[in-house]
Parts: C-alpha cells; sequence; structure tokens
C-alpha cells in the first residue's frame, strides 16, 4: 500500500490549536442542549403536549446554537489561520462560548425575554461582527 503524506506548506502543527479548545467547549454545550431537548420530548410525550407547549423551547435553544455556532467557529478558524493574536482568539472563544451557555440557558428555562436570552444573543452578535471584521482586516492587510 503507497505510503500517504501531507504536506504543511510551511504551517504548523499547532495550527488551530486555540480554535479546537472552543470547538470542543461549544460541542459539549450542544451536546448538553441535545440532551435538554430529549428530556422536554419526554416530558411532553408523557404528559400528552404537542409542539408549541413551553418545554420545547429547549429544541428553539438547540436550533438556535446550531445556526450561529458554525459560522463563528469558521471566523475563529480563519483569524487563527491568518495569523491572529492568542488573546484575541481566546478572547473571542469565551465570549462566544459564555453567550451560548446564557442563551441557551435563557431560552430554554423560561419563555420570553430574559437577561440570559438578551445577553446570550447580544454578545454572540457582537463576537461574530468581531470576528467577521478581523478575517477582513487580516485578510486585506
Amino acid at each position: 500500500m503507497p505510503e500517504i503524506t501531507v504536506s504543511t506548506q510551511g504551517m504548523s502543527l499547532e495550527m488551530f490549536s486555540i480554535t479546537a479548545i472552543y470547538i470542543a467547549l461549544n460541542a459539549l454545550v450542544m451536546l448538553g442542549l441535545a440532551f435538554m431537548v430529549v428530556r422536554a420530548r419526554q416530558a411532553n410525550a408523557k404528559a400528552g403536549m404537542t409542539l408549541g407547549d413551553a418545554r420545547d423551547n429547549w429544541i428553539r435553544a438547540h436550533a438556535n446554537n446550531t445556526e450561529y455556532v458554525p459560522i463563528a467557529l469558521l471566523l475563529m478558524a480563519s483569524v487563527e489561520f491568518l495569523g491572529g493574536p492568542a488573546w484575541f482568539l481566546h478572547g473571542f472563544g469565551i465570549v462566544l462560548t459564555v453567550s451560548r451557555l446564557l442563551h441557551g440557558y435563557g431560552r430554554g428555562a423560561a419563555d420570553g425575554a430574559n437577561f440570559g436570552r438578551f445577553y446570550g444573543t447580544l454578545g454572540t452578535w457582537i463576537a461574530i461582527a468581531i470576528g467577521a471584521l478581523a478575517v477582513l482586516f487580516l485578510s486585506i492587510f
């Protein structure tokens, strides 16, 4: 069998090591939200409830996380690939992860506007906006 080799063309083997931390942490957030969805669905089935009931907040929390986290992590990986500083990457990752935890709990645990939903959404949007601007800056300059 022929040997397969991969050329890194000057890239460090440690490339994406910071992003990898936040990919793992956000995967655990996603798994936690998925677990809450299963619990909500089981509770709904036992109570004879259907979609649209209050317990389905966890489904929306999980879906919302699925919508925002991939693009945020792609932006983070792009910043790291383009040579962004470690302090920026950790700051981005912490804001994203804490924001997703806040939003997930705020959206899943209660109906309506609340602290977790508001600041979780705000933090996520700020992280994505700053990440997009950082990628543009590092790509152009």
